[in-house]
């Protein structure tokens, strides 16, 4: 078993990554026209593009930046791609950026190093100092950094979603969960067991004991303490299960926390993302469920903390 495919959800037999890498293949191999296309939709002229701006010199990291034409005080979404922690490129994930760009929110889409060059800590580090720069910048390009959202796909859902319940990520970067003013997951990764004990790269990012494995686990870290969450998936999702998503909102529930849940029906791990590039599409409305969460969110510093 590959790396790639190494990770099992709550679905026996199912296997994260596969859709992921053929994905991949595909805009690798044809992304400036897949990308032309979808820019053809109407963003292009709504959207201001800033590329390649480095927020870690050292490690040489670099993040892109889609920001709304003549925007004060918007909204910010931070967005973590997946690709199983082995691969992907921000690049890759410009429709996201316009989509959300297009009707008001300056997206942010940082790179993160990827295993086997890294592991757990090193892509979470990687995470919170992107969400560090955007904090402190992102009021130069028109952005209010009180509303300021993290947001993934698959492993990068579990990203966002692990920086947004164990507070230790953020803490380097003087700052909480509750700094964040909501956690927009789309087929995350939030509960799960390492496939296969022989497979050394997950072994190496997740630990090789089963109270390790729990530790990386963002559902096994909710207190109470967490920003208002959106948790989207399809059921049709073979490659993460939406008990996934079940899991974390009955969690963030039972400690009274605000969790929004929509598990669309006929819909699988790729469609749901890619529903951004095509917002009409009846079966997902997921441009307009994260828009809706967004735009009724309070800035972070309104967020009462619990007792």
């Amino acid at each position: 078993m590959s790396a790639a495919t190494a990770l099992l959800t709550h679905r026996p037999g199912r296997r994260l990554g596969v859709v992921w890498l053929a994905l991949a293949l595909l805009l690798g191999a044809c992304h400036g026209r897949w990308f032309s296309s979808v820019d053809a939709a109407g963003t292009r002229n709504r959207v201001r593009h800033f590329d390649h701006i480095e927020f870690d010199n050292r490690r040489a990291l670099s993040l892109d930046l889609y920001a709304p034409i003549n925007v004060h005080d918007a909204p910010v979404v931070v967005f973590f791609y997946g690709g199983s922690w082995l691969g992907g490129e921000r690049g890759w994930f410009r429709f996201v950026g316009n989509a959300l760009a297009a009707h008001g929110v300056i997206t942010v889409i940082p790179d993160y190093r990827k295993l086997p060059d890294v592991d757990l800590g090193g892509f979470m580090r990687d995470a919170a100092r992107a969400i560090g720069w955007v904090r402190a910048h992102v009021a130069a390009y028109g952005g209010d950094p009180q509303r300021l959202f993290v947001m993934g796909h698959s492993s990068g859902g579990h990203i966002a979603a692990l920086l947004a319940t164990d507070p230790r990520w953020l803490a380097a970067q003087g700052l909480t969960p509750r700094d964040l003013a909501g956690c927009i997951g789309l087929a995350g990764v939030y509960a799960f067991l390492p496939a296969d004990a022989q497979d050394e790269e997950m072994l190496d990012v997740f630990g090789e004991a089963p109270d390790q494995w729990h530790q990386a686990a963002p559902v096994a870290f909710v207190d109470g303490r967490e920003p208002p969450m959106l948790l989207l998936s399809g059921d049709d999702d073979d490659e993460v299960d939406p008990e996934n998503s079940r899991r974390l909102a009955a969690a963030l529930q039972a400690h009274g926390e605000a969790v929004t849940l929509h598990v669309y029906p006929r819909i699988g791990h790729s469609a749901l993302l890619l529903a951004l590039a095509h917002p009409r599409a009846p079966q997902a409305p997921v441009l307009r469920d994260i828009l809706a969460f967004i735009h009724t969110q309070p800035a972070a510093s309104n967020i009462a903390a619990p007792p």
